[in-house]
């Protein structure tokens, strides 16, 4: 009996060895894969759940060994949802480290400037990558940039990153501003910005837009921005849709310039750095009007007799026609005579 017991004892001895030695063989060996692949583990995914996606996809050759070496080699990991990039022949070993580690695929999301919140929010819902569906911001809080995703990260966290960094830089740039803008907090600030990011699409011309707003501030003249009396109208859903109408102007809103004295109530867009740059330190300047020139930017004027000029000269390209390599003219600015 002992001796029974005793060869007993010795080939489990040594099948057990051979056993740990082959799992651990298996462990590390070079997996199944042939080419780069990226896998997509879905949020609420368990280790097993894991393991059947990963061998589907050719990136184990068994689920049962990924369960085991998560098991008895990696218990402490702890996996996360997403997308991962596997190389091939990645090991079973290197394979759950990847999982563990977080180093997920990362996308990008665009976010112009001068978008509305509720332009943004529908951009964000257009991009499959994200989920959820988040409430509409307040207008002029987000900062628009381009912002690194992950495949199932909720748009609320996009929105949330957005508003962090619009905080951030609104922050240093209010503690740096000119001393004599005419703006009396960060909330002027943004108003005033939005306006001039409307304004314009050229980034060179936003300081000079932003020093004209400045200095009919200063001199108690109306802003008159075509894009305050559009956002009057519409609010944030977007564009206007046809050519502003005399009446448009003469119809006073609380964000139509032409009938209010200085800026609107809040923001009509969401700015980007240069204009909220530019507003805060605007350069010194004398111009009081601008309109558009048919090039895509703008002609500025210090006098209403030079602004008249320019007026004459855009109605006349606009009567024969701009030259067919001219971008679209932005819409006409103060006083322009529309």
């Amino acid at each position: 009996m002992l001796s029974g017991l005793f060869t007993f004892l010795l080939f489990l001895a040594v099948g057990g060895g051979l056993g740990a030695w082959y799992a651990e063989r298996a462990f590390y060996a070079p997996g199944p894969l042939a080419t780069e692949k990226v896998v997509n583990i879905p949020r609420g995914s368990g280790v097993r759940d894991m393991g059947d996606i990963l061998e589907r996809e050719g990136v184990i050759s068994t689920a049962l060994l990924f369960l085991a070496g998560q098991r008895l080699a990696r218990p402490a990991a702890s996996f996360k949802a997403g997308e991962f990039v596997f190389k091939p022949g990645q090991s079973l070993a290197s394979v759950i480290d990847t999982l563990a580690s977080g180093k997920m695929v990362v996308h990008q999301v665009t976010i112009p400037e001068g978008l509305t919140s509720q332009q943004v929010v529908k951009r964000l819902m257009d991009n499959e990558l994200l989920t959820g569906t988040p409430a509409v911001p307040a207008e002029g809080t987000l900062l628009p940039e381009t912002f690194q995703i992950t495949r199932g990260q909720s748009r609320e966290e996009v929105l949330k990153k957005m508003a962090d960094e619009q905080r951030k830089l609104l922050a240093t740039l209010w503690a740096k501003r000119a001393p004599d803008i005419p703006v009396k907090s960060p909330q002027e600030l943004v108003i005033l910005a939005s306006i001039v990011e409307k304004e314009t699409g050229l980034a060179a011309e936003r300081p000079k837009v932003a020093a004209v707003f400045i200095n009919r501030l200063n001199k108690k003249m109306r802003l008159q921005s075509d894009p305050t009396i559009i956002y009057g109208i519409v609010g944030g859903r977007g564009a206007l849709g046809r050519p502003i109408s005399r009446t448009d102007i003469t119809t006073a809103t609380a964000y139509n310039t032409y009938a209010i004295d200085g800026l609107p109530p809040g923001p009509i867009s969401n700015p980007g750095r240069d204009a909220l740059a530019a507003v805060a330190n605007p350069p010194k300047t004398k111009d009081l009007f601008f309109v558009a020139d048919g090039t895509g930017g703008h002609a500025f004027a210090e006098t209403l007799a030079d602004h008249n000029k320019n007026v004459a000269r855009w109605r006349a390209i606009e009567q024969g026609g701009a030259p067919a390599a001219a971008a679209p003219a932005p819409a006409a600015a103060p006083n322009a005579g529309n």
